[in-house]
């Protein structure tokens, strides 16, 4: 068996419930893609390539204001799906989600034509495709909560916390401008609220990154 088989067999719950003829055309089918990092690999409803599987990377979904404000929906990782990437085939979704790659990434891509197909054959690949939709929805429910409910300070304290888990390190490279496109907030008022996290010994601040000094100060911000 193939590497690569393994990694659908891996990903794809579905894969057990296909016939032979099923798996074969899936297994011609898919395209693996490079990606650089800032890429995009999806940039509106009519750019509707279809499933993307990711093999190793970091990509961020996130949708756009009409005053060009962005806010990050969700992130994806090493063997997470992107089922919004084929979101064309899919009913009642009408708005825009822009996908972007965060580092280097890897992907293998199902065309939407075949998953297509795929989905109106198979109950299993329904069952796959609802409940990845049901799981993505959830992150974003998550993401509109903090934005309505949720005070700057203990919204920037768990990204931060959540990026340093990500990049395993007390050290985040990040510019103010982009942890803003992350939260859905403006450039100066993430950098005045890390200002007063810095006053506060929470944080030290260097161009283009953040330095956490105060875990647990930080960590008692996400709590109240």
């Amino acid at each position: 068996m193939s590497e690569k088989v393994t990694y659908y067999q891996e990903t794809l719950k579905f894969w057990k419930d296909l016939n032979e003829e099923q798996r074969d055309l899936l297994n011609r089918s898919i395209i693996k893609k490079h990606f650089n990092k800032g890429e995009a690999m999806r940039t509106s409803s009519k750019n509707c390539s279809g499933l993307f599987l990711i093999e190793s990377g970091q990509v961020r979904a996130y949708i756009v204001s009409e005053n060009g404000k962005e806010i990050t929906l969700y992130r994806l990782f090493d063997r997470d799906v992107c089922i919004f990437s084929a979101s064309c085939i899919m009913k009642n979704i009408s708005f825009d989600i822009f996908i972007e790659t965060e580092k280097e990434t890897t992907a293998y891509l199902i065309p939407t034509p075949i998953y297509d197909k795929l989905s109106k054959e198979s109950i299993a690949v329904q069952v796959f495709a609802n409940e990845l939709m049901g799981s993505r929805f959830s992150e974003v429910m998550w993401i509109m909560e903090q934005a309505l409910f949720m005070t700057l300070d203990k919204r920037l304290a768990i990204f931060l916390l959540e990026q340093s888990n990500i990049e395993q390190s007390d050290k985040i490279e990040i510019t103010h401008e982009k942890i803003a496109n992350h939260l859905g907030s403006a450039r100066e008022v993430v950098t005045r609220m890390l200002k007063y996290f810095q006053n506060e010994g929470i944080v030290s601040l260097s161009r283009g990154a953040i330095h956490i000094k105060d875990y647990k100060k930080l960590e008692k911000l996400t709590m109240y």
